[in-house]
């Protein structure tokens, strides 16, 4: 215990002396423990609002598409006196066609019900009331979306048309989940031939009405809703129907399908701040190690101290690991905090259920996923630095002396060539090899997010209509702007760091270069060509992993940003990189020579 004891008051007291790198790496730590608790708290959010709309809306176990034809009373027939089934609403036509309202146009389909409500899936009303002859009930997402309100005319198929409602359903997805995300028994040739994904909304008239608006048998289909004895074998129910699927059967959704469905606008958010959280971590990773390995350059006299006075290799890796797994947990500490915090805008599930998700919850298992990770980042970033301070003799540590450049005959005859400030920044790199892989690591992970955030626009464009407002896009949107914020502060810190860290070993050096007739603006000029040089491999190599990340993301499906961006993105990168070594540069460049080799000796 007097062992443990001593480990943390040493590290304790050595980061009471060093707060504003203390406070640096909880920040670096937090963001990434923030994202992955956001991402964890939002699973299963949606659970609870759906069942609240399936109880008030009386919603089907299954939902039945079936093809217009002259077999459909068979197929009915056969499906209401299946095994397990208790009772069944409908069938009800459902006409695709167009709708036109405040100068949009979207796809819809139109489902025809009758005029007294249904015992099973019946649509409960949030505002206006049921359908009626020349009247619509627009489900109210979709209603959202449209930017429509009670009391407005639309057109349907040409034909107008007064809205006397809106409502919410269990039987079908909220838009823009709609049922051809389930599976659609009849879809028109114009959506089917669509480089879009159908994603029609959902209105409801009365039977005579929709069916009229069927321009032909291909955009006319048919649901039939039904109960079972037992809710929970709906999906076995599903696929034992399915099984023998052909075009002239039925496609049947079980509840459970439906809300996944109504899941995706909160799960997409998920995945997203999960592969924010991983990208965050990795970039903690580079961050803190250049962070560790300055500070243990400053601390190597206090290891000699430790080990003069008894001190073990192993307790002196133990301070030092200590002091920045303490840090680990004070992060993670804050990142749940904040994460739990932050996530109920995330858990908002839109205006296709009623009903409030309740606050996220963690498990004791994603509790203990974050803690993981947190003392990961921090032991990955600090036990090389760790081991390798532990194992300095204790007459090295107590001198104290530079660490020699190593000398490489052809980095001297190449440099020899190059104008000065390249010569400087490119012997400072091959001096601090692992530093310089890590700033390139950590400007290859900025890229990668930003890349995967283009090829995500670019296939939401490419996939989607705009004419109507998406609660799913809009949601990913904030998402990755948020993410691509907190991204690049992160990289900010992190080139910020690798910039005054390589300024600060290189004083007696840059020193000697002054005397021997450099220029201050040279030497600045040096030490930020010393961070363009490994920023421009770690463009070039996270511009095809963030394609393949969006892929990923995308479940497969290829999607490659314009040329101009990705231009933009590796000629903008040295840029930025430039731009932002260019004040930790400067700063104290016009100090003496002779004062910094005199501080240097001492």
């Amino acid at each position: 215990m007097g062992r443990i004891l001593l480990i943390l008051r040493l590290a304790i007291r050595d980061l009471r002396r060093r707060p504003v790198e203390a406070v640096l790496m909880i920040l670096v730590i937090g963001v990434a423990t923030t994202t992955l608790t956001i991402g964890l708290a939002l699973y299963g959010v949606t659970d609870k609002p759906y069942q609240q709309t399936r109880a008030a809306t009386a919603g089907p176990d299954v939902v039945a598409s079936l093809p217009a034809g002259p077999g459909q009373s068979a197929v009915v027939d056969a499906l209401i006196h299946a095994s397990g089934v208790t009772g069944h609403s409908g069938p009800y036509p459902l006409a695709f066609t167009v709708i036109g309202a405040r100068g949009r146009t979207a796809d819809v389909m139109a489902e025809g019900r009758d005029l007294a409500p249904a015992s099973i899936d019946q649509p409960k009303p949030t505002q206006g009331s049921w359908v009626r002859d020349g009247g619509v009930v627009i489900e109210r997402s979709f209603a959202d979306a449209l930017g429509v309100h009670v009391g407005d005319q639309v057109t349907l198929g040409g034909r107008s048309f007064r809205v006397v409602g809106m409502a919410v359903t269990a039987g079908l997805p909220a838009y823009p989940g709609g049922l051809c995300s389930m599976g659609c028994a009849s879809i028109p040739a114009s959506l089917l031939h669509s480089s879009r994904f159908p994603t029609p909304g959902l209105v409801w008239l009365t039977k005579p009405a929709a069916t009229a608006l069927a321009t032909s048998a291909g955009s006319l289909s048919y649901l039939l809703n039904l109960k079972l004895a037992n809710p929970a074998q709906a999906q076995a129910f599903a696929i034992a129907h399915n099984a023998n699927w052909s075009p002239t059967e039925p496609i049947l959704s079980p509840w459970q399908r439906i809300l996944d469905v109504d899941n995706l606008v909160v799960e997409n958010a998920q995945q997203a701040m999960r592969i924010g959280g991983w990208l965050f971590g990795l970039l903690a990773v580079a961050g803190l190690a250049v962070l560790v390995g300055r500070r243990m350059v400053e601390q190597t006299r206090r290891v000699g101290l430790l080990k003069a006075v008894g001190g073990t290799p192993g307790l002196v890796a133990s301070v030092l690991l200590a002091e920045h797994l303490v840090l680990a947990l004070a992060a993670a500490a804050v990142g749940l905090v904040a994460g739990w915090l932050a996530a109920p805008p995330f858990a908002r599930t839109g205006a296709g259920l009623i009903g409030t998700p309740g606050a996220p919850s963690l498990t004791v298992s994603a509790i203990v996923l974050i803690l993981a990770v947190a003392l990961a980042v921090a032991l990955a970033a600090t036990l090389v630095p760790a081991i390798r301070a532990a194992r300095t003799s204790t007459v090295s540590a107590l001198a104290d002396e530079a660490r020699p450049p190593r000398r490489r005959a052809w980095l001297i005859a190449v440099s020899a060539r190059l104008p000065v400030p390249m010569l400087l920044g490119l012997r400072l790199t091959a001096r601090r090899p692992r530093r310089a892989v890590l700033s390139a690591l950590s400007v290859a992970i900025t890229v990668t997010g930003i890349v995967t955030i283009l090829a995500n626009d670019s296939y939401l464009a490419r996939h989607f209509s705009h004419d109507v407002d998406d609660p799913r896009i809009d949601r990913i949107n904030q998402l990755m702007a948020m993410i691509t914020i907190m991204l690049v502060v992160l990289a900010t810190i992190n080139m910020i760091a690798v910039t005054w860290a390589t300024k600060l070993d290189a004083r007696r050096s840059s020193a000697l270069s002054r005397a021997l007739g450099a220029t201050p603006g040279q030497v600045s000029a040096g030490l930020s060509a010393a961070q363009l040089l490994p920023a421009l491999p770690g463009a070039v190599v996270g511009i095809p992993v963030g394609i393949y990340l969006c892929d990923i993301f995308r479940h497969g499906v290829l999607t490659i940003p314009s040329p101009g961006w990705l231009l933009l993105v590796l000629l903008g990168t040295p840029l930025v990189v430039a731009g932002l070594t260019a004040i930790p540069s400067r700063l104290g460049a016009h100090r003496s020579v002779a004062e910094i080799l005199r501080s240097e000796l001492a």
